[in-house]
């Protein structure tokens, strides 16, 4: 009976080819579940979880709690906002007050980069990395991955180009850890200040021209810059930044070949892409949002320790 190495999903860096092997073909399954009429399935009927968001979100948050009921899950959503954690109350006395309720699983974001790794320390329940600062966003990189790998068919030996805000994406990382395990050649492309020193000791390239990294590559993946994460400015302008980095139909056009064109969101429109190649038949952004659901869903049947799938 397959699972996966690990109890918890706090990163891509600490799972094997197996395990993202596992969640691919497991949510090709739920993939088809989803396709059905009645899309529920009881897999997880006694399966309590929290989503605790400490930082705001809404594709995420939307995508997990959808997962969670389609799965037959009970539920339960905080918000940090309206939370004790407001009134000086620790993360942990939080959370343990939350397991007090019998709480199975946690999905977890949080602005703090570890704090799923140090709450996995304290509690017992199942925790999944729904993002951490400018750290992880583990189950992005799934749903990126077996997004890339339903439309090519595989992963090993493609070419994969990660186009933008490098510095303060968790979205980068952790596509650059699921890309390198299954084989693939990996570049990062953006301005210098926004890509960080001594990132080629991953194991990929770093591009700086846009034409090249396009040429280069069968896949685009387009991340928005994160102006809520930096501190000082980077760059002169976002209209600069769109002429220099921005990839849009003219750019498209002139190389000669196909490349597939991949956004995690949201989208800045205008500045890191253009509406017509956001919305063009080589984007697959609304797949990825429709395989975020069956990803999520895998990864929480399988650390629920649930296999019976496959004969439902």
């Amino acid at each position: 009976m397959s699972k996966l190495s690990q109890k918890h999903l706090l990163g891509i860096k600490y799972i094997t080819k197996e395990d993202i092997n596992l969640i691919f073909e497991t949510a090709t399954h739920f993939k088809e579940v989803l396709s059905r009429p009645i899309k529920k399935v009881p897999t997880l009927r006694d399966i309590t979880i929290a989503n605790l968001f400490f930082e705001n979100s809404t594709r995420t948050r939307l995508s997990f709690e959808l997962a969670e009921k389609r799965l037959s899950a009970d539920v339960i959503n905080f918000s940090a906002s309206s939370s004790s954690l407001k009134k000086g109350e620790t993360l942990i006395d939080t959370v343990n007050n939350i397991l007090a309720m019998k709480v199975d699983m946690v999905v977890m974001r949080h602005a703090s980069p570890g704090a799923p790794v140090f709450l996995s320390k304290h509690i017992d329940a199942n925790i999944i990395n729904a993002g951490d600062g400018t750290h992880e966003h583990p189950t992005q990189a799934l749903l990126d991955g077996f997004s890339i790998y339903n439309v090519k068919g595989q992963l090993k030996g493609l070419r994969v180009a990660i186009i933008g805000d490098i510095m303060h994406s968790r979205v980068a990382l952790s596509n650059i850890f699921c890309l390198k395990k299954m084989g693939a050649e990996v570049m990062v492309c953006g301005p210098s200040t926004l890509i960080p020193n001594h990132i080629e000791s991953l194991g990929i390239k770093v591009e700086y021209n846009l034409r090249k990294a396009l040429e280069w590559c069968d896949v685009a993946n387009i991340l928005r810059i994160q102006l809520e994460r930096q501190d000082i400015q980077y760059f002169p302008s976002l209209r600069e930044y769109a002429q220099v980095y921005g990839v849009n139909r003219k750019i498209l056009d002139s190389i000669k070949k196909e490349i597939v064109i991949m956004h995690p969101g949201p989208i800045n429109r205008g500045v890191e892409i253009t509406s017509d190649v956001a919305d063009s038949k080589q984007s697959i952004i609304l797949e990825q949002v429709e395989n975020g659901v069956a990803v999520r869903m895998a990864v929480l049947y399988l650390l629920a320790g649930r296999m019976e799938v496959a004969s439902q």
